[in-house]
């Protein structure tokens, strides 16, 4: 074929690579190295990877600002990069930039002070960690990870650098919020002992599971990195990876990573919890999709905090008039940010509205980062990395019940659910699949045990946590692999 390799062909390729790589990769910088450090007065030098999707949003982030230069586009589908990056950023800077398909080649280059990760999750760690050790700054897409322990060495990494690394999970630099949160805080609503995270976003099928081809222009070692190379099973190569385990994490890394967040930040907990399990299954069609799209989460925290979690992807009625956001309930009221993240609104008991708040869109993050950036004071930013890999963390704990739980039917989930609020969830989840015409008895439910954590550690612990730990990292490939924390 002229467009596309066979999948013969690409595992061939694919092998080849690695075996020439059998070492793994470090950047050229010594720890002993002064980080290059951006001067107030001279712009910064940013480097955008993958400018697929979210790489748009990275693009717009920084062209117009006066004091940033857009000089290289990283992405390994070579078509990509040169349609949705270097022509993009041409026509509207009037300069080109260069064009890579291997981000090894914009870490070496001193002349870069900032990597902006828009890749697929699989590759958001490893970037950042690289990054840092090139002494580059790093905004990076959330989820900052694809499990917990990467995610952690991420932190590690930005820490022993000194560098400044924001997550995008852009709803913490909007107005509304900060100030739904402040107000929160002040106790105005009472004790919050609940969060809720609402992640109710319709996915359609992605199609049969088979066997497809690459396209040619896609250098498939480099995109796959650090992810075990798979055959490709899905029809469409670029986003349906967010539903295949490999590389994605469901809908709970996507769009729920930012109503994670902000249950995270509302409640005021800064770790990863003590207890988890989660529970669901992909109903309604059989697609090339592991992941699910229903799914329940439920996380408590010292002192009884609690944050439950609800992804549905079938067609869904809105719970208290939110379909993709946040509700906090307070002992004197509760709080509710709806998918525009700009808005937010503050009710009684009896559901007045008593206060609402508005302001905020996605280029405050990316200006908050580089003002950070100029001042070199990370203790400013909104997004620092720490948050984003505790509120990422929280996603794929979930996770780790929920793809180590037994095939068993809707009844047996009954058994873990500890009151009555977990039995409404329960409950109205069981009504949701209903008005979908689910049938339940049926359909197998992938049912996660409940599960202890250490959170200061990071790792399971008690029964059930050596399969459960398992999935806290992953096997990686050469030359794409996570170094130690003393290999940092």
């Amino acid at each position: 074929m002229q467009n596309s390799l066979s999948r013969r062909e690409m595992l061939e390729k694919s092998m080849i690579a690695a075996t020439l790589a059998a070492v793994s990769y470090t950047p050229d910088v010594r720890a002993e190295d002064k980080p290059k450090e951006a001067s107030p007065n001279e712009k910064i030098r940013i480097a955008i990877l993958g400018v697929n999707g979210r790489g748009g949003s990275h693009i717009g982030g920084y062209i117009n600002r006066s004091d940033c230069d857009i000089v290289a586009v990283v992405d390994p589908d070579e078509k990509v990069g040169m349609s949705k990056g270097v022509a993009v950023i041409e026509k509207k800077s009037g300069k080109k930039p260069a064009y890579y398909q291997d981000l090894r080649k914009v870490l070496d280059d001193k002349n870069i002070d900032v990597i902006s990760v828009a890749t697929p999750n699989h590759w958001h760690s490893l970037a950042t960690i690289w990054g840092c050790q090139a002494g580059k700054d790093v905004y990076v897409e959330k989820p900052i990870s694809h499990n917990v322990l990467e995610g952690r060495r991420a932190v590690q990494a930005a820490r022993k650098y000194n560098r400044i690394v924001q997550c995008g999970t852009q709803s913490r630099s909007h107005k509304a919020l900060q100030e739904m949160v402040k107000f929160m805080r002040e106790g105005k609503i009472g004790e919050v002992q609940l969060a809720r995270g609402l992640c109710y976003k319709p996915r359609g099928s992605i199609g049969a599971r088979g066997t497809y081809d690459i396209p040619v222009e896609i250098n498939y070692d480099v995109w796959f990195g650090p992810a075990q190379i798979e055959e490709l099973t899905r029809p469409k190569f670029h986003y349906d990876w967010h539903w295949q385990w490999n590389c994605g994490n469901g809908d709970s890394g996507n769009q729920g990573i930012h109503q994670m967040d902000i249950a995270r930040w509302g409640l005021g907990v800064h770790d990863i919890g003590n207890f988890v399990y989660s529970y669901g299954g992909r109903f309604g069609y059989e697609d090339a999709g592991d992941t699910p799209n229903t799914q329940i989460s439920v996380h408590e925290f010292t002192g009884g905090k609690r944050i439950i979690f609800e992804t549905r992807g079938l067609k869904t009625d809105k719970f208290k008039d939110v379909t993709i956001g946040n509700i906090f309930e307070g002992t004197e009221g509760y709080a509710m940010c709806t998918s525009s993240y700009g808005a937010a609104k503050i009710f009684d008991k009896e559901g007045k509205e008593i206060s609402s708040f508005n302001g905020g869109d996605g280029q405050d993050h990316f200006d908050n980062f580089i003002e950070c950036v100029k001042t070199r004071d990370a203790s400013k930013l909104n997004g620092e990395i720490l948050e984003g890999h505790l509120s990422s963390a929280l996603c794929h704990v979930a996770n780790n019940s929920y793809r180590i739980g037994k095939l068993d039917s809707v009844e047996a989930i009954k058994p873990q659910l500890r009151d009555d609020l977990e039995k409404d969830v329960y409950d109205r989840m069981v009504a949701h699949l209903k008005e979908n015409t689910i049938d339940l008895a049926a359909v197998k439910f992938f049912v996660g045990p409940s599960l202890t954590i250490d959170p200061v550690k990071e790792v399971f612990t008690g029964e059930n946590s050596a399969a459960a730990n398992k999935l806290m990292t992953r096997e990686y490939r050469a030359p794409y692999l996570l170094p130690t924390e003393e290999q940092l």
